[in-house]
């Protein structure tokens, strides 16, 4: 007589949820510090604006939109050291620059020089702006209808252009220097001249 193979009786069980959920180990969490009680709504979950005073700052600066407002844009900007020298890098073949920040209606960027390197002549197309030095000296070649101006920039001071404005920026120095420069609006051409300098134009300042 041959064995017979009885079929195994399976477990029913194995597969019950309920016996599941009593075998796995429940993980208490604690409480929420501050439960919820409206039903999660945003203020719920977002927790009370005032207890969080930057939400609702009222302090904040507007945009600036002048000539005196960018001019003291580019100040704020220049002694706060923290915000801008970290990003200082050099390049031996170019000069460095990093966009800072911009704003409707202007940009401001932040330029490295090491001794010897040169913007070239050139001017900003429909752009004007504030250039200020943070770090070591540059020197500026300028030249409007009154003839040819050469200065030193050094940190605390600022020079102001307007659109067309045409000048050279080098850095004359044995140091390196780096500059803040805020153009509005934002920079979309810059015309570089070499050695040929164009005629004035009239208006041209």
């Amino acid at each position: 007589m041959r064995n017979r193979i009885r079929p195994r009786k399976r477990n029913r069980d194995r597969n019950n949820p309920a016996r599941r959920a009593a075998a796995t180990p429940v993980v208490q969490l604690p409480a929420p510090a501050r439960p919820w009680t409206d039903g999660l709504s945003d203020v719920s979950i977002a927790g009370d604006p005032l207890a969080f005073p930057h939400l609702a700052r009222t302090d904040l600066p507007a945009h600036p939109t002048t000539v005196a407002g960018y001019a003291q844009l580019v100040r704020e900007i220049a002694a706060d050291r923290a915000r801008w020298a970290p990003l200082v890098r050099y390049d031996a073949l170019t000069r460095w620059y990093s966009r800072l920040e911009t704003g409707p209606g202007y940009e401001v960027w932040l330029l490295s020089w090491l001794p010897g390197q040169s913007s070239g002549f050139h001017d900003h197309g429909d752009s004007s702006g504030v250039m200020t030095v943070v770090q070591g000296e540059l020197v500026e070649r300028s030249l409007t209808h009154a003839g040819e101006g050469l200065r030193a920039l050094r940190p605390g001071g600022q020079r102001v252009f307007s659109s067309g404005y045409l000048h050279e920026v080098v850095n004359a120095a044995l140091e390196p220097a780096v500059s803040i420069h805020l153009y509005s609006p934002g920079l979309t051409e810059m015309n570089q001249y070499g050695a040929v300098v164009p005629e004035l134009q009239p208006g041209l300042s």
